[in-house]
């Protein structure tokens, strides 16, 4: 009997709309309302259309990945670039005598760009000069050439024996080495000639060079998704990965997954994962957001994010808002760069050291991932190729570059002492339990992290003008939060960053931050404070 009455009510519904819609004097705002009737909607709502619904098997397989995925410390460097002698083409040999010191900076993860043979033809110059002069090394994303091609070493860096000592070597010392994959071809990869149907090809016999607009990219061939041979194609692809993973390598950062078939992500990562199920996978996506999100959806790991261009406070609190808020805190993991070899943001282009240290504050204490590119980061480089420019001058894509690690003015000292309360403090190793804190000056962004069981509480206030000093009261009320303060009790915050200590009550608190001295403050919520009374003498 109710479905018929409830048949009876959608019928005449459906065509009192139909009848009312057709009258040339029905008033446009009643028929809205007759149209958008609430009761009548939730009748709709108890019979939803089945006609292209899925059964499934019961049962969903549950992919747990390894606590990296979630909470990792980036550092990337070109291998070719680390030798002690200016001049001199690096090799894995010179990494290794690298290792200890990034590790003692406190990051897990060492990535390197490509590591394979650098095509030849219409191989880039210094400064993506379009003639190369003599000694140009080229750009390691142009990959392939005579020596081989995706699962090649460059012969300069070394071989596989030299690759695999190295990783272990990493490994003893708590790293992981990330490799890049970049899925496309310099002109002269043994590919193009032995499967030319894996490439688009115009009809005077080239074929269109790579671009990812406004970049233009013409030593590279991309892959044609839609050839005739995809099958084939797949499974060779996949094959790199199963090469590097068998080097040892089980994390991988991914050039412009976004500009390849997505299907082929699905398929190749789940098949990965299927074996390797440690496997962990980047997405270097620098693009549209439902894009990004439908990668994590794909089965990428981590994602590279839009934190780089998110600078003024308002920027700031809305974009991670946004990173820890469902639905998207579910499954798409950010991995935030104040740098990459691609890209040195204006912000940094002035070489403010206050600069340097708030940006890689705000990356560090923000998201439970991070990294920089280095040493061009700890080092301040900050000359872009021109005016308007994001490109570096000189930089290590296009040439080799000798750094002087032992600069007195690096910050590697102060990216470790981050690295070191990153790794103390379970607050920070999440983007859930990441809450805003008001404070009166827009040049001071306030936030508070906590651990899921509410034990660990970090507090972090930046200035973000690196020129002057700002200060303002900051709304923090641990009672009002439940953060087991009783109300009137006082607290202690301990500024992890500048060892200063300051004693809080109630929910009103005045900051001050000068560049000059520390450009933010990383306090840790002490509950309990001691007083005489917590003495054995006092009894």
């Amino acid at each position: 009997a109710g479905q018929a009455q409830d048949a009876t009510r959608l019928s005449g519904w459906a065509h009192s709309l139909e009848a009312r819609a057709a009258d040339t004097h029905e008033d446009a705002v009643a028929l809205k309302a007759h149209a958008l009737d609430e009761g009548l909607a939730e009748v709709v709502r108890r019979y939803p259309d089945r006609r292209h619904a899925t059964m499934l098997q019961p049962g969903f397989p549950l992919v747990a990945d390894r606590v990296l995925a979630r909470y990792s410390t980036w550092y990337e460097l070109f291998p070719r670039s680390a030798s002690p002698e200016p001049g001199r083409h690096g090799t894995f040999a010179d990494v290794e005598a690298l290792l200890p010191g990034i590790a003692q900076m406190g990051f897990d993860v060492l990535y390197f760009p490509p590591i394979h043979p650098v095509g030849r033809l219409q191989r880039k110059g210094r400064n993506n000069a379009l003639v190369t002069e003599e000694g140009d090394v080229g750009s390691p994303w142009a990959i392939g050439a005579s020596e081989g091609g995706h699962d090649a070493i460059l012969p300069a860096l070394g071989t596989h024996d030299d690759f695999r000592r190295l990783v272990k070597q990493a490994r003893g010392l708590g790293l992981e080495i990330a490799l890049d994959i970049a899925f496309q071809c310099a002109p002269d990869h043994p590919w193009v000639k032995e499967h030319p149907a894996w490439f688009k090809w115009r009809p005077d016999g080239t074929v269109q060079y790579a671009e990812n607009p406004p970049k233009k990219y013409q030593d590279i061939y991309p892959f044609n998704f839609e050839s005739d041979d995809w099958e084939g194609m797949w499974i060779a692809l996949k094959g790199v990965l199963d090469h590097w993973i068998a080097q040892g390598v089980t994390v991988f950062r991914v050039d412009n997954p976004h500009t390849k078939a997505f299907p082929f992500w699905e398929w190749a990562i789940t098949e990965v994962k299927r074996t390797h199920p440690e496997a962990i996978f980047l997405a270097e996506a620098f693009t549209r957001p439902k894009v990004m999100h439908r990668l994590a959806k794909a089965g990428f790991s981590q994602s590279y994010t839009y934190f780089t261009w998110r600078n003024t406070k308002q920027e700031l609190v809305a974009y991670f808002t946004e990173l820890s808020t469902r639905p998207g805190l579910d499954y798409f993991r950010p991995n935030v760069w104040p740098n990459t070899p691609d890209i040195l943001h204006a912000q940094l282009q002035t070489g403010s050291d206050a600069m340097f240290r708030l940006r890689v504050v705000l990356a560090a204490m923000l998201s439970a991932s991070y990294g920089i590119y280095g040493p061009a980061y700890e080092l301040k480089e900050h000359l872009p190729r021109h005016e308007g420019s994001e490109e570096y001058l000189d930089s290590e894509k296009y040439q080799l570059r000798h750094w002087n690690r032992e600069r007195p003015d690096s910050l590697a000292p102060y990216i470790a002492h981050l690295n070191a309360i990153r790794r103390a403090h379970p607050a920070l190793q999440r983007n859930d339990g990441l809450t805003f804190l008001p404070i009166d000056n827009d040049q001071l962004i306030a936030w508070a992290k906590q651990s899921p069981d509410g034990q660990d509480v970090i507090v972090t206030v930046v200035n973000l003008d690196p020129y002057k000093a700002q200060w303002g009261m900051l709304d923090f009320d641990p009672v009002a939060l439940g953060l087991g303060v009783e109300a009137g009790q006082w607290f202690q915050m301990h500024d992890l960053l500048g060892g200063e200590r300051f004693m809080w009550q109630g929910g009103r608190h005045y900051v001050r931050l000068d560049p000059g001295v520390n450009v933010a403050h990383v306090l840790h919520l002490l509950r309990k404070t001691r007083s005489e009374r917590d003495f054995d003498y006092y009894q």
